[in-house]
């Protein structure tokens, strides 16, 4: 299918929580394999997998060693062409995640570098700097780390000083890529042929607005402010002094970026049907259209079902500004109510309800939809003790940051199963006993289930004719806390973001093809909507 992309369905694995097949505790891509057929079941297009290079994993696999390679706890390289050619069997495409900002301290190239002295080839792979002040003690610039404290370490040189100072926006165990480098572009255009050689449909580039740098050795005028500024979550800065601090970040969004993904696009265009999607956090998202120009990224993804309240007023702005920002490059948007990076839908929301009208919501709007794994089972970010976590934004934070964890921990399989049918082992993060209801084995047997909500949401999708015309979205007049939305000429979407039961005048009788949760009646044109439910009609 041509630009399969526009309108997929892509289901995100995070493979260390996914299943494991050996008894280790930890995912691996052939308990993956196994779970392809439940992936094709669900309706899906696509799988997009979190990296599985080999890597010490200090950041969940995020801190790469070896882009070309697979962890041995993953498996190895037979397993990932296995993974391919069986998804490609079950008709599911397959993309893989790609870490062009930084790698890994552990990779051969930041271990020579650190062995290099100043100014060599070997240490102008990545950002080494002099540090300020007489003795060089002080950092060269003042720029935040994404995650808590400060992007720059000091290393010592191999005569036993202190030395130089390398920049990392993350862990300092990810030590930021050199992108004016040719040895770096050189690098990433094999890793790109290398998977796309092996069968891989596409990519997912993991801090795609983070590849080029302003000037290092110039301040940033408020890095305590840009520090809360980055906490996208956090509900204390006002919105005004956040947008300013996020329009101008000296490390994201520079314009050098589109020049490497314009060469990319150049690479990727030799392969028939393959793509690209990016993760930006851009600050105004309007500026994200510029990575979908024709000659760069296939998609970029939009952010804004991660953060959106239950609000009606909201989502349809939300909506709206989504679809016309990146349709002016003739592209269509993206949509995700949660990821690895996130907290899960029904604990941001904190209602299952809202939950699964916002679900369908986002599965009749136009462009592609991405699954983050649990997201069908409704499932909450799990309840962990401090000593259980593990991600560096927790570390470094010192625990002000509850961090990632929450929304990794394993998935439940079996009701009955030790582990929930994740492994035989001792799962890597702890699984809640309440996991029990949310297993899949459980669902299935519910037609009400979140399960089954999604797989009958997913499968009229594909079946429905107004969803193959793309971006085609028309409002309908509407009360205060009421969405009507039609697709193509007779598909039409209500949903009610308030707590009292509301009736919709449709203009013309209705046949109802779906809801998010029981209760609703057609009277002639008169829809009664339940409080927090969404509606698919026929009209």
């Amino acid at each position: 299918m041509e630009n399969w992309w526009r309108s997929a369905v892509i289901y995100q694995v995070y493979p260390r929580s996914f299943q494991d097949s050996n008894g280790d505790g930890e995912g691996d891509l052939q308990g993956v394999i196994s779970r392809i057929p439940y992936l094709a079941s669900l309706g899906v297009d696509a799988i997009w997998l979190s990296p599985f290079y080999t890597s010490p994993n200090r950041d969940g696999g995020y801190d790469v060693s070896n882009p070309r390679d697979v962890d041995p706890r993953f498996g190895n390289i037979e397993d990932a062409k296995e993974l391919i050619d069986t998804a490609h069997k079950n008709s599911l495409k397959v993309i893989f995640d790609i870490v062009p900002n930084h790698f890994s301290s552990e990779h051969p190239w930041f271990k020579a570098a650190l062995q290099a002295s100043p100014n060599s080839a070997e240490r102008a792979r990545f950002h080494f700097y002099d540090g300020k002040g007489v003795d060089g003690s002080e950092p060269p610039n003042n720029w935040p780390s994404v995650f808590s404290g400060s992007c720059w370490s000091r290393i010592t040189e191999s005569d036993g000083n202190l030395g130089q100072w390398y920049l990392h926006l993350f862990d300092s165990s990810q030590p930021d890529l050199n992108w004016n480098n040719p040895d770096v572009r050189k690098d990433f255009e094999s890793t790109l042929r290398f998977w796309l050689d092996i069968g891989v449909d596409g990519f997912r580039i993991d801090v795609a607005h983070g590849l080029a740098k302003d000037d290092i050795t110039k301040d940033h005028r408020d890095p305590e402010g840009l520090t809360k500024a980055l906490r996208i979550d956090d509900v204390e800065m006002e919105k005004e002094r956040r947008i300013d601090l996020l329009s101008d970040i000296p490390f994201f969004d520079r314009p050098g970026v589109h020049e490497i993904f314009r060469e990319w696009r150049k690479l990727l265009d030799q392969y028939p049907e393959k793509m690209t999607v990016g993760e930006a956090f851009i600050y105004p998202t309007s500026k994200l259209a510029k990575y979908v120009r024709s000659d760069e990224l296939h998609q970029i993804f939009n952010f804004d079902f991660l953060l959106i309240d239950w609000n009606a007023q909201l989502i349809r702005e939300s909506i709206d500004k989504s679809i016309s920002e990146v349709e002016v490059e003739g592209a269509l948007p993206t949509w995700c109510l949660n990821n690895h990076d996130s907290s899960r839908v029904v604990t941001r929301l904190g209602s299952a309800d809202q939950a699964r009208a916002l679900a369908l919501i986002a599965h009749a709007l136009p462009g592609s939809i991405y699954i983050y794994q649990g997201e069908e089972l409704g499932l909450v970010d799990g309840k962990l003790p401090p000593s259980a976590r593990q991600d560096p934004m927790f570390i470094r934070s010192g625990g002000k940051e509850l961090g990632r964890d929450g929304a990794r921990v394993p998935l439940p399989w079996s009701s009955q199963a030790e582990n929930f049918g994740f492994t035989t082992g001792r799962p890597w993060l702890p699984q809640d006993p309440e996991y029990k209801n949310y297993a899949v084995d459980f669902e299935e047997s519910d037609p009400a289930s979140f399960l089954n909500l999604y797989r009958t949401s997913l499968a009229l999708r594909k079946q429905h004719m107004s969803f193959n015309e793309e971006a085609n979205l028309e409002w309908e007049p509407a009360p205060a806390g009421i969405l009507v939305f039609k697709r193509g000429k007779s598909f039409t979407v209500v949903s009610n973001t308030t707590d009292q039961v509301k009736d919709v005048e449709l203009h013309s009788a209705a046949i109802l093809l779906h809801q998010s949760k029981p209760g609703a009646s057609i009277t002639g044109s008169i829809i009664s909507v339940p409080a927090h439910t969404t509606l698919w009609l026929q009209l």
